[in-house]
């Protein structure tokens, strides 16, 4: 498999990251953050999937050596359960919000850039193929406008046998491609753009890509917990999907993820910028009462009363 595209952080300004990423759909940056601060986002982590009975006797940060006959993933209630404590943590989303971090993404989406406030932590249990994220695109879950930015980062060195993630370039210049309507993965075989593409990522480099840019993990195979984070930006003059900023599908709210914070920094941060929504307040009105399936219109509910209790009032 051919390498990774890579710069180190240091040759940043060598390089124009907007003609990289509109060119190949991603690039990975070495050495963008601090060791140390991802090492205490892991510790953070760790701690809960320990209490939680997830890691063997014995483990260190440098080694996460996962208890197998614990192995569970998204949507297993127990997966859940230690999920939303890391969720929670004022830690979690304020990794998102490290100033090397976004210095790096406006140089890329601009300098009005809107983080999207749902951080994405992946807990992947070693040699449980049920488990692989299959090659997919981000932007059918993200919506809103396209041109937004995963930053892919291991909390710890990924060597190829933890399970980093592999990226197809030049994908994202096809749209949207076609995916099995039962699972929504994009076979590998049919995906339309240039050669996969791979390698190890450590801890403090960033992978980014565009949202239509397929990519995919690969089988974890250690005998280690591959912990990693997705953050995504985006230029905040551009349409975001309100989904985004509130949770229509279970009883969270914002309220109970801030309920345990030791301050009120980046509480609500969006609430200071100009955002347009698509779909709009007053669509969303509209697709409440109107839309043909009784869970979608129960959805867009969901969606503009949180709107108004969480975010406008």
């Amino acid at each position: 498999m051919k390498p990774f595209r890579e710069i180190d952080a240091s040759q940043l300004t060598l390089h124009s990251l907007p003609d990289e990423i509109n060119t190949w759909g991603y690039l990975l940056i070495r050495g963008v953050l601090p060791r140390e601060d991802v090492s205490r986002m892991l510790a953070d982590i760790t701690e809960i999937v320990s209490s939680a009975g997830w890691l063997l006797p014995g483990t260190n940060l440098k080694n996460i050596a996962a208890d197998i006959h614990r192995a569970c993933g998204d949507p297993d209630p127990e997966y859940k359960r230690v999920y939303e404590q890391i969720f929670n943590l004022q830690s979690f989303h304020a990794f998102a919000h490290q100033q090397p971090l976004l210095s790096l993404m406006k140089l890329l989406a601009g300098p009005e850039l809107l983080v999207h406030p749902k951080p994405i932590g992946r807990l992947i249990f070693p040699n449980c193929e049920r488990f692989v994220i299959h090659a997919h695109q981000d932007h059918r879950s993200v919506d809103g406008d396209p041109e937004s930015f995963t930053a892919w980062m291991p909390l710890h060195d990924c060597p190829i046998e933890l399970g980093p993630l592999q990226i197809l370039e030049r994908s994202h210049v096809f749209g949207l491609q076609g995916i099995d309507s039962s699972t929504g993965i994009i076979s590998r075989e049919t995906a339309r753009g240039g050669d996969w593409v791979g390698g190890a990522i450590n801890a403090g480099d960033v992978l980014i890509f565009h949202s239509l840019t397929v990519h995919s993990a690969t089988p974890n195979v250690s005998n280690q917990l591959r912990i990693s984070m997705d953050c995504r930006f985006q230029d905040a003059r551009r349409k975001v999907n309100p989904a985004n900023f509130v949770f229509p599908g279970n009883e969270k709210s914002w309220e109970t993820t801030y309920s345990n914070w030791g301050s009120d920094d980046l509480k609500y941060f969006w609430k200071k910028m100009a955002i347009t929504f698509e779909p709009s307040k007053e669509k969303l009105i509209e697709l409440a009462e109107t839309d043909g399936d009784p869970k979608m219109r129960s959805r867009y509910a969901r969606i503009l009363s949180q709107l108004e209790s969480q975010m406008l009032g």
